[in-house]
């Protein structure tokens, strides 16, 4: 997830394309697009425009003729760790297609906010350099991953520390509030643990530089492969059932998912969506489930672990658009 704003004009979705044509050309804007093929829960209502962007140029040309037409905007990655509502979404849904990537030499790659991450990992793990293949497996493109400082419990077999993507990130172009473009170090991102200086602001990631180690492909690939396989044995697969990854935040010195599954609610469902067999604190879309059917089901499971345990859980997924 990268950004959403709620506010502007609420308009008819011909209308919001008719406002963006003469910036963003009308064969391009797509109205009523439904969102659920573009997440990885599989499930929202449309979208009242959608445009491509297949640059990090054309993500902020999208991004100020949304401002300039004072129209909601919301920049849409892999779709992972939102849902979007049944309603979908009102205004301008920017899908994040711009994918660039310069080898800048002695480890640093410049990648633009919509590359993929396991194709960015593939790409430097080949060439020699050492830093991504922790996160091989994780859905996001790299716009997602300083958003949310992408991490992973690595490497094996140990697994004694939590590795941050943001050990990688040099610099971020940012597109701010006013329309201008600035780059900034990656010790002013603001990163922490889910988190950086991007949430609840109105700036954006166009292009991330990062900086890698020379690595021996061999040992990476082992890297990558053994994680991949620790994720499969504890994560539902995707492709089978589609959910959002974890629901709920960390909870210091317990785990989230722990205190569900001491309430009993492993498997529990409602309508179509149910609270994975495998990990509690992902709730899988076993076929038409709703966005009312996982806010029910969040609920639910923040109610038994409040009585039970005295314990709030806070949503760590965005909620977008209109439920």
């Amino acid at each position: 997830m990268d950004s959403s704003r709620s506010g502007g004009r609420r308009l008819a979705p011909q209308e919001c394309a008719a406002a963006l044509a003469p910036v963003l050309g009308a064969v391009r804007l797509r109205c009523d697009e439904p969102l659920a093929p573009y997440t990885t829960f599989r499930i929202g209502g449309p979208a009242d425009v959608m445009y491509d962007a297949t640059t990090a140029d054309e993500l902020a040309t999208a991004i100020r003729a949304a401002r300039a037409a004072d129209l909601p905007v919301f920049v849409l990655g892999l779709g992972a760790n939102i849902l979007v509502g049944d309603l979908g979404f009102r205004g301008l849904v920017i899908r994040n297609i711009a994918r660039g990537v310069t080898d800048l030499g002695g480890g640093r790659f410049r990648a633009e906010s919509g590359v993929v991450v396991g194709d960015l990992i593939r790409e430097t793990v080949a060439a020699g350099w050492s830093g991504l293949e922790h996160y091989i497996g994780i859905p996001s493109t790299v716009g997602g991953a300083v958003w949310q400082n992408l991490h992973f419990l690595s490497p094996a077999p140990a697994r004694e520390r939590t590795m941050f993507i943001a050990e990688t990130v040099e610099a971020v172009e940012l597109l701010g509030a006013g329309d201008g473009v600035q780059t900034v170090s990656g010790d002013a991102m603001g990163f922490g643990y889910d988190i950086s200086r991007l949430h609840g602001g109105t700036e954006i990631a166009l292009a991330v530089t990062f900086g890698l180690a020379p690595g021996d492909p061999a040992v990476m690939h082992r890297v990558m492969q053994e994680n991949l396989s620790w994720r499969g044995s504890r994560h539902p697969w995707l492709e089978h059932h589609p959910s959002a990854g974890s629901i709920f935040k960390k909870i210091e010195g317990v785990g989230a998912g722990r205190l569900i599954d001491q309430c009993g609610l492993k498997g529990f469902r409602i309508g179509g969506a149910q609270i994975s067999h495998i990990h509690a604190n992902i709730l899988v879309n076993l076929g038409g489930a709703t966005a009312a059917d996982v806010r029910a089901l969040i609920s639910h499971a923040q109610r038994a672990v409040a009585e039970r345990f005295d314990q709030y859980l806070e949503p760590e997924i965005g909620f977008i658009g209109e439920f």
